[in-house]
């Protein structure tokens, strides 16, 4: 009698739905499939609809699934939409009432996708699909309170996937005794000393008003927040793997303080021509490259603050101007609902001094591709990261703008830690960070030939993590042989 063939293994993906967690969790997909997985990619139903746009000018697929190939070997990544919870014109950047939503709206889809799954077995798979039985679920920390839940209960295996850096991870470990050393409040989180802490030696100095739950939000916000947070350290405890999108060499106090977070990155997103990468605007790639071709090398001032970050009036017409001050070529990333469609929200003329090519203004620029050429030169960030981490990966140094969450403690790495990078200050009386400054650490970090060489150093030593025989590498292929075994 012929042997039954083992199942094969198939993973839903669940990303917080934000565009800083949806990139690297699809490359977590993408990772997963390129060794033999099946791979379920859930996102909320206006995500959903925003990455598929961005990867395709045809229309986006009235139905709520759409299946992508990566290549000819039959390997699939399936994108399946679920409701998040929230109106059509809800503002989606409201994380908390957004965090708060998606466990009475998505839990019963996901468990439904993985119930479903099972019907049929291998050849009939989900919806005919192919796919299979479900047999894991990795999901976003941030979503990892209910995912995890719903893994547990229909009996597969699990593990919580980190974006962000290990020291932070390692904070939302830490509540317990950051509650007993009375650093924080048992309640809703909030600083209880305005003196800084260290959670080991070479770990960043961190700031209780800064930690993640205390930049979000209102206070009613941040006490939901921080339940919430708290609620997730308690379930990723009991799931099978924490896997961190960063590397030892970033942060090897951090991975000897806590080992049950396993560093598999940097993870490569935006590395993938023709695939999914999670993306929810279409970058204006001909126009960047092609003003990025005609810039001399290492010229070019690179300006970018993510998907969240705001400015009132008078900062960004200062950014605006201290751009221009530097006398560089610079590229900037304004999203449109910055200036809100009102071109007077930039100073007087700038827009027709910049026309004459010394800048380049973009909605949304293909951030890998950029931050890999070899005109620029320097960085000013939101230190977001995985913006933090393609500045390392392609070896560039930052101005280090932080606004929230995480930043803080990535800008405490980026300026104190690894050195590659400079903080921007604001001034004490007005609370703007001036033209003057601007232009000035600019300038520091564009002359700074030590800073070179150490952000070369810690790119060298991110590459070498995910490649063959890499830590990073080897961690994610036993990963992989764990949950398929």
């Amino acid at each position: 009698m012929a042997p039954v063939p083992r199942a094969r293994p198939h993973a839903l993906v669940v990303p917080f739905p934000a565009q800083g967690h949806v990139i690297p969790l699809m490359e977590v997909a993408h990772a997963l499939a390129d060794r033999g997985v099946a791979v379920t990619f859930v996102n909320t139903e206006f995500n959903h609809a925003r990455v598929v746009a961005a990867m395709s000018s045809s229309p986006v697929p009235s139905k709520t699934e759409f299946n992508t190939r990566n290549g000819s070997s039959g390997r699939m990544i399936r994108l399946v939409a679920v409701p998040d919870g929230m109106g059509p014109d809800e503002d989606r950047n409201n994380l908390v009432r957004l965090t708060m939503l998606m466990q009475e709206h998505m839990a019963p889809r996901v468990e439904e996708l993985i119930r479903r799954s099972g019907r049929g077995g291998e050849e009939e798979g989900a919806d005919g699909d192919g796919l299979g039985r479900i047999t894991c679920v990795v999901a976003d920390y941030n979503v990892g309170t209910w995912a995890l839940d719903v893994a547990r209960g229909a009996d597969v295996r699990s593990a919580a996937v980190w974006p962000a850096s290990a020291a932070v991870m390692a904070s939302l470990l830490s509540i317990p005794k950051l509650i007993q050393d009375r650093i924080i409040d048992a309640e809703d989180g909030s600083a209880l000393t305005q003196e800084t802490f260290q959670l080991s030696p070479d770990m960043p100095v961190m700031n209780p008003a800064h930690l993640a739950w205390n930049c979000i939000g209102n206070d009613e916000g941040q006490e939901l927040l921080f339940r919430y947070l708290l609620a997730g350290v308690r379930a990723v405890d009991e799931c099978d793997y924490i896997l961190c999108n960063s590397f030892r060499g970033a942060e090897a106090a951090t991975f000897a303080r806590f080992p049950k977070i396993v560093p598999v990155g940097p993870l490569l997103t935006g590395e993938r021509p023709g695939k999914p990468v999670g993306h929810f605007w279409r970058p204006e790639e001909d126009a960047c490259m092609d003003w990025l071709d005609a810039q001399p090398a290492r010229s070019v001032v690179y300006v970018a603050f993510g998907s969240f970050t705001m400015f009132d009036r008078r900062q960004f017409q200062e950014l605006a101007l201290g751009l221009e001050l530097t006398g560089r070529p610079f590229l900037w990333v304004v999203r449109p609902d910055i200036v809100h469609g009102d071109v007077h929200e930039y100073p007087e003329g700038f827009l027709d001094r910049t026309a004459s090519g010394r800048g380049k203004l973009v909605s949304w620029a293909p951030q890998q591709r950029v931050l890999a050429h070899p005109a620029v030169a320097c960085f000013v960030s939101h230190c977001g990261w995985n913006s933090t981490m393609e500045g390392i990966r392609n070896g560039v140094p930052l101005v280090a703008w932080p606004y929230f969450a995480d930043q803080f403690v990535n800008r405490a790495y980026i300026c104190d830690i690894w050195r590659i990078g400079v903080q921007a200050v604001a001034d004490g009386k007005s609370g703007v960070i001036t033209k003057e400054h601007i232009a000035g650490r600019v300038e520091e970090v564009m002359g700074d030939a030590g800073m070179r060489k150490r952000v070369e150093a810690l790119m060298a030593a991110a590459h070498e993590s995910v490649q063959e025989g890499g830590c990073s590498h080897g961690n994610f292929d036993m990963f992989v042989e764990a949950i398929t075994a």
